[in-house]
């Protein structure tokens, strides 16, 4: 994963070099009024171990301003009522030289009070924060744009009719821009390239002769030209690509009795298509100095700190920074875009007055980050028992007209693609390179669902050529417990997928396929029946998750938390609160989510959790303030597994340091040492009945009187964790209060209660809480960032549907999925995020698709008018059935699962097309048109 993903002690390090106040905070702090949610208040909305509704719920339904697109100046607290609009001018060509702008259509009366070019920012010195990652702000004219839709000008309009006005007469303008002669875009190198070569040992859960985990993944040199992989004498990386060159060898003339498959794949780019489109709010004073920055966006300390980099240099004075981040639902598309930093930069040229910025849809299109489109090469060899000899996959990545998370989506791309068999031998090659096309960046599956639906595609093939049942051909070959992935890592735990592929394969809709296709297509003339199948596992995490948590009782009994965690769609702020009760004998009253000021956590960071070498890191973490990083973005399913942890660990200290104590105090309080004196009470024995805390025969008590008793006694009653996994969790050395004992976490801060003593009182300093040093910490090595990923979601779908003969339309019959995700927070939840994921891979096997060229979004022409995003009639909405296994044990965690649902539907509708039609095809969308084409 790349750098950027920043951390709060790096952006007030940042500010504080620029002499800037900053801050980052929930929309919720921000506005002078907001419907709250009922959570919390009404004392039915958590009843019998059920949710009546999600916290965010009430709120979304009843109209309330929770995300940033709904926001104007006149709802913020301490802006002014007026508000100024701005529009981006897009280039929608990248074949000729820019000019400039021609904008006579609006005179006299509708240019634009303020008009933003490259030539007005090189003169203030305000510039695009990390260029190479985000792009430039603005084309100069005299150059070719370097893609698509690429802005060239921000127009500000200090009222919103003339705007209004403006816009129309702007919108589907080509004239507007002025071009030269014709000419190629500049030429770039590609964004990444990697190469993973595994050679297995004879135990699949034994030593590896060669992998990356044991020993290095390849990382060619790029230029210009292309991708230079290492000849096999390089000093570095000969033996890898000596390797790989064997794989090669014996896949193209494999041994008697086994044969390679190998196929050609395309996936296509398709739009997220989020439902809060790109948007922001700013204000700046340029007379404080003060700027005020509302946006959208799963990783606000980045956008943030990005915004002091853009400013870093400039002319215009920045003596403060506040920005504020709601909720979101962006798929992945709000993930490190650009978008908040030309918010902020309109904001700066406002003239005092705060400046709205949001895209229509169709710009939208024309500018928002986009699903990387992959051509694909895999092959298999197989033996004549059907098990997989070795594969090989090689995969050449579009990634746009600007690098973002191109690196990191291909390598999670092509190391994903071995799906849920295990390889023997495997080598594994992504390249991602530049074009004019709309920027591709971090779309949920992050390269997988590209991946892993083709190769699903390829197993059901050479079922079909070797004779065998293609889930029988699954099983034979399932990944199980304790063996590698690609990259030579061990996932984590038990993999259930066997036992997926083993209910799957009994399903009555499995093994009655030949006669349910004969019987419909006798009751349907015209129409033909395909049922198919697909399997896959998901990893879930980006290698470097970092988590802060505070829980505290205050002295009524009421549970108090603040979490790292924001909303974008999922759930998350609902199931975090639910998290609590098994410790703390209910979920938190009261909360404050996307909380990004931490003064009970005094810890420091470089943020390199991937480039910083093992000898530094061991120096490092001899300071117990020191982490690899302070906390994540919302970002790869990283709340359900890495968030509850935090939860887990947060909750169950307070019960350790907190309430186990005043349990003790209480049920040995009278004579000859009171009612526990007859029983070894140990802390193994707490448990919770009906919000009570029992230990084996003792009083229950509840957790009001615990509080008020901790509370008395000066007893400790709020603790603040954090937490850090890189592939496995850091666990530390702690002694507290006497109490020595290790967790997995890796700093601690604890809060006495309001009666205790002057010297406890005295170390709370750091917000109102103590620092507790570790006193030995032990920190994953840095070898696992090459594991890729050890930490898997499984899940398979089976779908039936019908292909009409005349028009080669599809008509989704039924879907039946089955899911392992660990112990569910909230079962509605997951069957929410199951059922959307389907309809999103519905629509990327069957409908969606956008080109890279001069005809796809990039040139502004682009809406749903053109673009098929699936209606309910065509992702059976009525007809979807989802299973989700029961967990393993009651300690079994929780998995991220909202990627993985949406990958088997596309492998499953492409081999139920194959079954219907005979016909298998190669590349996404399968389209109504290209089924007639072959019928």
């Amino acid at each position: 994963m790349p750098h950027l993903d920043l951390s709060r002690r790096n952006f007030l390090a940042a500010a504080a070099a620029l002499g800037v106040s900053a801050a980052v905070r929930p929309l919720s702090q921000a506005q002078a009024a907001m419907v709250a949610s009922p959570v919390g208040q009404d004392p039915g909305w958590f009843a019998g171990g059920r949710l009546r509704y999600r916290r965010d719920g009430m709120a979304k339904v009843t109209g309330s301003k929770v995300f940033a697109i709904d926001m104007r100046a006149r709802d913020l607290d301490g802006w002014p009522d007026h508000q100024s609009h701005a529009l981006t001018l897009h280039v929608p060509r990248a074949d000729r030289v820019y000019l400039g702008l021609d904008l006579s259509v609006l005179e006299p009366d509708l240019a634009p009070d303020v008009l933003i070019d490259a030539e007005r920012l090189a003169k203030d010195k305000v510039t695009m924060p990390d260029a190479d990652f985000y792009g430039d702000f603005f084309l100069e004219p005299g150059n070719v744009s370097p893609m698509l839709g690429q802005p060239v000008a921000l127009g500000i309009w200090h009222d919103y009719e003339r705007f209004r006005a403006a816009r129309k007469l702007l919108q589907f303008n080509n004239d507007i821009f002025r071009f030269g002669e014709q000419a190629d875009p500049p030429k770039r190198a590609p964004y990444g390239a990697a190469r993973f070569v595994r050679i297995g040992g004879d135990d699949p859960r034994g030593a590896d002769r060669f992998s990356p985990m044991k020993d290095y993944v390849v990382w060619p040199d790029t230029d210009e030209s292309g991708v230079q992989w290492p000849a096999h004498d390089h000093p570095a990386f000969g033996a890898a690509m000596g390797h790989s060159s064997d794989i090669q060898s014996e896949m193209e003339n494999p041994p008697e009795g086994s044969r390679t498959f190998a196929r050609e794949y395309r996936s296509q780019s398709i739009d997220p298509c989020a439902m809060e489109m790109e948007n922001g709010l700013g204000w700046y004073d340029p007379d404080s100095g003060r700027l005020n920055v509302v946006g959208a966006t799963q990783s606000p300390y980045s956008a943030a700190h990005h915004i002091l980099e853009m400013m870093s240099a400039s002319t215009l004075p920045l003596k403060a920074l506040d920005f504020v981040t709601g909720y979101t639902v962006g798929y992945g598309q709000k993930e490190h875009q650009s978008f908040p930093y030309y918010v902020a930069m309109a904001a700066l040229y406002g003239d005092g007055n705060p400046v709205r910025l949001a895209l229509d849809r169709w710009q939208h299109f024309q500018f928002a980050l986009k699903r990387h489109p992959f051509d694909i090469r895999t092959a298999l060899t197989v033996d004549k028992d059907g098990q997989f000899q070795a594969m090989s996959c090689d995969m050449t990545g579009d990634g746009g007209g600007v690098m973002n998370f191109s690196p990191s989506v291909g390598t999670v791309a092509v190391t994903a693609a071995q799906s849920v068999y295990y390889m023997p031998k495997s080598d594994m090659s992504v390249q991602v390179l530049p074009s004019i096309g709309v920027t591709s960046g971090s779309m949920r599956g992050y390269g997988t669902l590209q991946s892993m639906a083709t190769t699903e595609m390829l197993v059901d093939e050479i079922a079909d050529e070797i004779g065998m049942d293609a889930i029988e051909l699954r099983r034979k070959n399932v990944i199980q417990s304790g063996m590698k992935n690609t990259q030579g890592a061990v996932p984590s735990g038990h993999l259930r997928i066997g036992e997926i592929l083993d209910i799957a394969r009994q399903d009555p809709l499995w093994t009655e396929r030949a006669d349910r296709k004969a019987a419909y297509e006798a009751e349907n003339p015209g129409t033909l029946y395909g049922l198919g199948f697909a399997s896959v596992q998901k990893d879930f995490g980006t290698g470097a998750e970092a988590a802060v948590v505070r829980l505290e009782i205050t002295p009524e009994g009421r549970l108090k938390m603040r979490h790292v965690a924001a909303e974008i769609g999922a759930g998350a702020t609902t199931s975090q609160m639910l998290v609590t009760e098994p410790y703390l004998g209910r979920p938190a009253d009261e909360v404050e989510f996307s909380v990004q000021h931490w003064p009970e956590m005094p810890l420091k960071t470089e943020d390199q959790p991937y480039t910083t070498p093992q000898e530094e890191e061991d120096q490092l973490s001899q300071d117990p303030y020191w982490v690899p990083r302070f906390t994540s973005p919302r970002s790869a399913s990283n709340s359900a597994y890495y968030f509850t942890h935090a939860t887990q660990q947060a909750a169950q200290l307070l019960l350790r340091l907190a309430l186990w104590p005043s349990a003790l105090a209480i049920w040995g309080a009278g004579p000859s040492g009171g009612q526990s004196t007859p029983e070894p009470l140990r802390f193994e024995d707490a448990e919770w009945r009906d919000g009570m805390l029992v230990a084996r025969s003792m009083e229950p008590l509840s957790l009001e009187r615990l509080a008020k008793r901790a509370h008395e006694k000066g007893s400790i009653t709020g603790v603040c964790i954090h937490t850090f996994n890189r592939w496995a969790w850091t666990e530390a050395e702690f002694e507290v209060e006497g109490q020595s004992f290790r967790a997995p976490i890796d700093a601690l801060s604890v809060k006495w209660g309001t009666g205790a003593d002057a010297a406890r009182k005295a170390q709370m300093t750091d917000g109102g809480y103590a620092f507790q040093p570790r006193t030995k910490v032990y920190y994953p090595p840095v070898q696992r960032n090459n594991a890729g990923t050890v930490y898997y979601a499984p899940c398979a779908t089976l779908v039936e549907l019908g292909v009409a003969t005349g028009s080669g339309k599809v008509t989704i019959l039924s879907h039946k999925t089955w899911l392992e995700c660990g112990t569910q927070i909230v079962p509605e939840l997951v069957s929410g995020q199951l059922q959307g994921g389907i309809a999103m891979g519905i629509g990327h096997a069957l409908y969606e698709d956008l080109p890279t060229d001069a005809d796809g979004p990039g040139n502004g022409t682009w809406n749903y008018s053109r673009y098929h995003l699936p209606r309910a009639s065509e992702v059976g909405v009525w007809t979807q059935t989802g299973h989700v296994l029961p967990p393993l044990s009651g300690e079994d965690p929780p998995k991220g699962m909202a990627e993985v649902v949406m990958i088997p539907i596309v492998g499953a509708c492409a081999n139920a097309i194959a079954h219907a039609t005979g016909h298998r095809f190669y590349s996404f969308p399968i389209s109504a048109s290209r089924i007639q084409e072959v019928l």
